[in-house]
C-alpha cells in the first residue's frame, strides 16, 4: 500500500476551522466540502490539488473541534495522505475512521517543501522526497490500520468484514 503525489505544505497548529470553516458545515458531502478545504489559509488550494497529492503539516495538525468534516474535506479534495510532525488525537482518530491515511514524521514534515514530489509506503513507513532525493523513516502503519484504510474507513471496513457491503 503506497501513494505518491505533489506536496502541499502548511504550518503548525492547523486547526479544523482552517481545514473546513464552520460556515460550510451544512453538509458532510465530500465533494462539496472539498471545494472549501483550506479556503481561509489558501483560497486556491481546492483548484490546485489533484487526486493523489499529499498534505504536509507541522505540529498539532487538526487541532480544534472534533468534527469529522475536516478529514472528509481533505480526502474529498483528493489528498491521498497527510504527513505531519504531530496530529491532534481526535483528528488522528477521525482520519482513520473515514479512511484517510496519516503519518507522523517530524523530519519529513520539516524537510519537505511545497511542490516536492513525494512517495509514501505505508507498510514500511518509508517516505521518499523524489524532488530532493531524500528518504525519511516514519513508523509503518500497522496491518489493522491499513485494513481500515483499504476498506474505505472504519464503518465500511466493518461492513465488508460482515459481508454487508
Amino acid at each position: 500500500m503506497s501513494t505518491s503525489g505533489r506536496a502541499f505544505k502548511f504550518g503548525d497548529n492547523i486547526d479544523t476551522d482552517v481545514i473546513i470553516p464552520a460556515r460550510y458545515l451544512s453538509t458532510a458531502d465530500p465533494e462539496i466540502l472539498a471545494k472549501y478545504c483550506m479556503i481561509d489559509i489558501d483560497d486556491t488550494f481546492a483548484g490546485k490539488v489533484q487526486k493523489g497529492d499529499i498534505m504536509i503539516g507541522g505540529r498539532n495538525f487538526g487541532c480544534g473541534s472534533s468534527r469529522e468534516h475536516a478529514p472528509i474535506a481533505i480526502k474529498g479534495a483528493g489528498v491521498s495522505c497527510v504527513i505531519a510532525e504531530t496530529f491532534a488525537r481526535i483528528f488522528y482518530r477521525n482520519a482513520f475512521n473515514i479512511g484517510l491515511p496519516i503519518i507522523e514524521c517530524a523530519e519529513a514534515a520539516r524537510k519537505i517543501a511545497d511542490g516536492d514530489e513525494i512517495r509514501v509506503d505505508f507498510e514500511s513507513g518509508k517516505i521518499e522526497n523524489i524532488t530532493k532525493g531524500e528518504t525519511y523513516q516514519a513508523q509503518p502503519l500497522p496491518p489493522f490500520m491499513r485494513d481500515i484504510i483499504d476498506g474505505g474507513g472504519l464503518i465500511a471496513s466493518i461492513k465488508k468484514s460482515r459481508g454487508e457491503a
